[in-house]
């Protein structure tokens, strides 16, 4: 009992003590800000690319696709672990408005958007049609038209506020799209004959799927005219990636492997078909593993940050080691005296210990309310700094941020916390021992009175 009510006293008397306990605090508090920032970021943004590309894909990144690929889906709908599944045609194309002589280089990819909105989240990414995906390749203007949907930063222009200015309707505006087809073999389908195939397509409605990258270079087409712009249409159609939704029961790297035990024994019984070469390339990938090289790059940072946070636990190992140091130096008498009427070397430790305890613990608790109350009103502060001083975190004319993320996490908050306690007991380990190992002989002299 005696070793509670003494760390206590220490805790309340010493003023020294709270320099130690605000030390904890502003360590603890700016790690919550920065890592609940940051791991808000990087969730989002693996929820985008997990609903931009589903749950698992079979592709191929050759510019040719693979042919028998409707076989190979009639498989998988057939199965009772697949909820979606969407035959997708990649590829690169020049756009330009009609009447403009300005071409520039876009991604596109040709779907069903019924299909694809059951095997990914395309449907919820649409403006004008999003209660109505069946007919978002149907201009509202024109429904007899072709139609095409745009990324979101290619038809709007995005204000320093993160917000786009929405029309009723899409503006009634054409497109030249042109593709250079190749065969199956990799050449130009149309060699000696014009090379391109070119076809005007209607601005329809846009995508907002929130990735930065996709929404300015993407345009999406009719999977039909996708694929006989880019000459994978035929005898043998071709497609670039069937992209799959397991059922909520289904675990991820399960149904992974599921799909990819199918894919091989499909490819084993297409061996001797004509164009059964064009499956060698083709792989199954879980979205993580599809979309890595966008998704590692944010994970390294968010890495970096964890590591350069983890120097700032140290420096709070040393701000606990020389305020414990003062103390112990300035209770000689104390040591001295609980040890000349019998206490132990575990019992000083255990003492000290627990009150380099409370100082975690309680500077642990004051820099989590700071960082609580900072988080709930950083949007506004925020707002605040731009209104009235021009500054944001990141430019959102620039990086595709609406809200700055400020949900905590449990898990998150409980590492800090003993991350935090933690510090402050090894900062105090050294002062403890040399406590422990004094002599009451040496302590008690007058002369050290």
């Amino acid at each position: 009992m005696y070793k509670v009510i003494l760390a206590i006293r220490y805790l309340i008397k010493r003023r020294i003590t709270y320099f130690a306990v605000l030390a904890v605090a502003l360590c603890v508090f700016i790690v919550v800000v920065v890592m609940t920032v940051m791991t808000g970021l990087v969730s989002d943004f693996k929820q985008k690319n997990h609903d931009f590309v589903g749950d698992c894909v079979v592709g191929t990144k050759s510019l040719v696709g693979f042919a028998y690929y409707e076989e190979f889906v009639k498989i998988l709908e057939k199965t009772d672990f697949i909820e979606g599944v969407s035959p997708v045609i990649k590829s690169y194309a020049l756009i330009s408005s009609r009447g403009s002589e300005r071409s520039y280089g876009v991604e596109i990819m040709g779907l069903d958007p019924v299909r694809h909105s059951g095997a990914t989240g395309f449907g919820r990414t649409l403006y004008y049609r999003k209660g109505d995906v069946a007919k978002a390749f149907e201009p509202t203007y024109d429904s007899n038209l072709p139609g095409c949907v745009l990324g979101i930063d290619l038809a709007l222009q995005r204000d320093a506020n993160s917000r786009y200015p929405y029309a009723v309707s899409p503006a009634e505006i054409g497109f030249s799209v042109s593709c250079f087809p190749l065969t199956a073999k990799g050449a130009l389908a149309k060699a000696g004959l014009g090379e391109v195939n070119t076809q005007t397509f209607y601005y329809s409605d846009h995508s907002h799927s929130g990735l930065a990258r996709v929404d300015s270079s993407l345009v999406y087409l009719l999977f039909e005219q996708a694929q006989l712009l880019c000459g994978m249409a035929g005898p043998v159609e071709r497609a670039n990636a069937v992209h799959i939704k397991f059922k909520p029961n289904v675990k991820l790297k399960a149904g992974r492997e599921k799909v990819a035990s199918l894919w091989q024994k499909f490819k084993q019984e297409k061996a001797g078909e004509k164009q059964a070469n064009l499956l060698d390339t083709v792989t199954v990938q879980g979205w993580k593993d599809y979309r890595r090289a966008y998704i590692a790059a944010m994970e390294k940072e968010q890495t970096m940050m964890t590591v350069m946070f983890a120097f700032v636990g140290i420096t709070t190992v040393f701000i606990v080691f020389v305020v414990f140091y003062m103390i112990i130096s300035h209770k000689s008498k104390d040591i001295g005296i609980l040890k000349s009427i019998g206490v132990s070397n575990a019992d000083i430790i255990e003492l000290f210990s627990g009150f380099a305890f409370l100082v975690g613990l309680l500077g642990s608790g004051v820099g989590l309310f700071a960082g609580w109350l900072f988080l709930l009103k950083i949007n506004r502060i925020e707002n605040w700094l731009f209104e009235r001083f021009d500054f944001q975190l990141w430019d959102r004319t620039i990086y595709a941020i609406g809200d700055i993320p400020n949900q905590m996490k449990l898990g998150v908050l409980v590492v800090i916390v003993v991350s935090a306690i933690v510090a402050c007991l090894a900062g105090a380990l050294v002062p403890s021992w040399q406590a422990a190992t004094s002599k009451p002989i040496e302590t008690l002299q007058v002369s050290q009175l």
